[in-house]
């Protein structure tokens, strides 16, 4: 499983030249005026796992076959999107379908790239975003109870849960807060999922700095950070300026530009990283002489859905694990000397997994 993020902005912040740098494609028509995204692009990219590589080596797999994630460039939102403005409509529902929001904020200054609003404020353009995100699902949270009526008179269950969760999500927005402020137990986890309430997606805010605070930020992505921070979200600083530089260079050349640049890091790195911690996730492995390959799980997956991922026969004939640590094979030189070293853990249906774990599922078919 990998996940699928959207990215998603005020016209004109760098969301698509992000995005072009991110799948290294020219997919997304990237042009100084609003709305020049209108359908979302999708591009799938490999999630960067030098342990990968690392576990390959050792096995000497012919295949590496690294975790996918997805990306989405939507469009460009406006003020009034939440009553069809500009393209709100088809923004809104493109969302829908997303794990977690990359919010692109304009965190630089430049005189030829027009700014929708007239003027750079990130802050400004979160909440711009955020309140329309709000409306909307004030908007749909009020015709869905409205619609539960009738079901509600003849005390149906999922009805009256229905209810309480959309009342407490109103509740919270209606008090200027996102509805994922609100504390939902778990018996009304899976139900709350099923709301597809916009304001319950993670946000990252992702700060657009121009080349020379890409490694140390400026007054911008520091006002975003205090947001974040106050919020409880995360925040990464990337410059879409120079990812999309990077993106047309081979893996020596990129390596000193970013050195010279003072990073240690690609922006679509840090992006990941931010973005497995906002959901999350994390990884296991498979390894052998024929590939090499990571698969992303929930934290807190138990062995028989992680080996789900891999195919639902797995799970449902699921048997035991064969787990092996990461540091042991590693340390130990592969699976072998690591079986010998008594490193190797045969685990039962309740193991949960964790990141790093080198996998083996043996299973009934």
């Amino acid at each position: 499983m990998g996940f699928k993020m959207g990215i998603v902005g005020l016209p004109n912040v760098g969301k698509s030249t992000l995005f072009n740098a991110l799948t290294r494609t020219a997919a997304a028509q990237a042009a100084n005026f609003p709305f020049c995204t209108i359908e979302p692009n999708v591009g799938e990219v490999n999630v960067p796992d030098a342990r990968l590589d690392t576990l390959a080596a050792i096995a000497q797999s012919k295949q590496i076959i690294p975790a996918r994630m997805t990306f989405v460039d939507i469009a460009g939102l406006v003020k009034g999107a939440s009553k069809g403005e500009g393209l709100g409509n088809q923004f809104l529902a493109n969302i829908r379908e997303v794990d977690a929001i990359a919010h692109v904020l304009r965190c630089f200054e430049d005189g030829d790239v027009t700014h929708v609003e007239g003027r750079v404020d990130p802050v400004a353009d979160a909440e711009v975003i955020e309140t329309e995100l709000m409306l909307a699902d004030l908007e749909s949270i009020e015709k869905r109870r409205s619609g539960l009526v009738r079901k509600l008179k003849g005390n149906d269950k999922e009805a009256v849960q229905q209810d309480r969760l959309l009342a407490a999500a109103q509740a919270a927005l209606e008090d200027g807060k996102p509805a994922r402020v609100v504390e939902v137990d778990a018996e009304d986890a899976r139900a709350w999922k099923t709301l597809q309430l916009l304001t319950t997606k993670p946000i990252l805010y992702v700060c657009n700095v121009d080349e020379g605070s890409a490694a140390t930020g400026n007054d911008f992505s520091r006002a975003v950070e205090a947001m974040a921070a106050e919020q409880g979200a995360a925040s990464v600083i990337i410059s879409a300026q120079i990812e999309e530089e990077i993106s047309q260079l081979d893996a020596d050349e990129a390596a000193m530009f970013l050195e010279e640049m003072g990073l240690s890091e690609p922006g679509l790195d840090r992006l990941i990283k931010a973005g497995y911690a906002l959901l999350q996730l994390e990884t296991y492995f498979t390894v052998g002489p024929k590939e090499a390959r990571a698969w992303t799980i929930r934290q807190g997956t138990p062995a028989p859905q992680a080996a789900g991922v891999i195919h639902g026969d797995f799970e449902k004939g699921f048997i035991r694990a064969e787990t092996i640590a990461y540091d042991d094979f590693v340390e130990l030189g592969g699976e072998q000397p690591a079986k010998e070293a008594g490193k190797m853990r045969a685990e039962g249906k309740s193991y949960i997994v964790k990141d790093g774990d080198v996998l083996h599922f043996l299973f009934n078919t």
